[in-house]
């Protein structure tokens, strides 16, 4: 599966409020930016689109509009997105002119072949965060970077075409398993949010997060890469049982966003923290190092489900 990861640069115009997590508001107002570079009919609704099937928006943001077209992928209920926004990890909510905003954008399959559609819609936004005498911040698009080297800079208005894209594979992360069992400590670096026993809670068993994993990975692959992976998805599950817990410092964390589409407040916890698996078998290695970069769980466009993978 292609893969590309990108840190944008910008900076404030002005003052500036933004919640304390600011993923969601980034994902929005970038979703609104690209729907105005690409959408030709100006539909309000994707589904009733003639042009859905080849749309540049609706590959990004309404892939379900999509989806009854697609044969043989009936056993993934909702087609995932292929694009992560990672926001700034600091907790600040207040900006003044000048201040830096950067995030990080993931890329997977065919939409790494579009960064300039995105380049361009980030740098037509004109309204981000609350309102402040009757209008909303702005910032610019100062530059844009792949593996620490700029590839786009305001200045030049022109991007380097030769930015790294990698082929992100299980087999990449092969090396990188001890042939033992090793203890594992995993890292939840923002909520992670997964259902176990028909709710969410700040429980993660092994077999829970190597399922949850599977299914990223299988979904991914499916809509995003060169098809299902061959792998042993029960067996996998199955021997993942018998991996214990050795120590977990798990929590909850609620946050608050407001969905402009359901028109309310929406509650979007998930559990961070750290715990450690205890005697984990090689084969487990390359799954979690895949999901380190491509995130876990639900709500990943908005940032949700980093996690970061340390073998002890």
């Amino acid at each position: 599966m292609k893969h590309a990861k990108y840190k944008f640069a910008c900076s404030f115009d002005g003052d500036a409020t933004l919640p304390s997590y600011k993923g969601s508001t980034i994902r929005g107002v970038f979703g609104h930016a690209l729907k105005k570079v690409v959408c030709a009919l100006k539909k309000t609704d994707c589904t009733q689109c003639l042009l859905a099937d080849r749309c540049l928006y609706t590959t990004v943001f309404e892939i379900s509009a999509r989806a009854p077209a697609e044969k043989g992928r009936k056993r993934i209920a909702q087609p995932p997105h292929p694009y992560v926004i990672e926001p700034p990890a600091d907790l600040k909510t207040s900006y003044k002119k000048g201040d830096p905003l950067d995030f990080s954008l993931f890329l997977f399959g065919a939409a790494c072949d579009h960064l300039p559609y995105f380049i361009y819609a980030f740098d037509s936004i004109r309204g981000i965060g609350k309102r402040i005498n009757g209008k909303a911040a702005t910032f610019s698009l100062d530059a844009v970077y792949a593996d620490g080297t700029q590839i786009y800079s305001k200045a030049s208005g022109k991007i380097d075409k030769s930015a790294k894209i990698t082929e992100l594979t299980l087999q990449s992360f092969d090396e990188s398993a001890p042939a033992e069992p090793h203890d594992i400590e995993l890292e939840l670096v923002t909520p992670l949010r997964l259902k176990y026993k028909n709710g969410l809670t700040a429980e993660l068993p092994f077999d829970v997060l190597i399922r949850a994993a599977l299914r990223r990975i299988s979904s991914l692959y499916n809509y995003h890469g060169g098809g299902e992976p061959r792998l042993d998805y029960r067996g996998l599950v199955a021997r993942a049982r018998n991996v214990s817990v050795k120590e977990t410092h798990i929590g909850w964390y609620d946050w608050r966003r407001y969905s402009n589409r359901q028109e309310q407040a929406m509650m979007m916890g998930g559990m961070v923290g750290k715990i450690i698996y205890e005697n984990v078998p090689r084969e487990y290695v390359p799954i979690l190092k895949f999901c380190e970069q491509v995130h876990l769980g639900k709500a990943t466009t908005f940032g949700l489900g980093k996690i970061k993978v340390t073998q002890k």
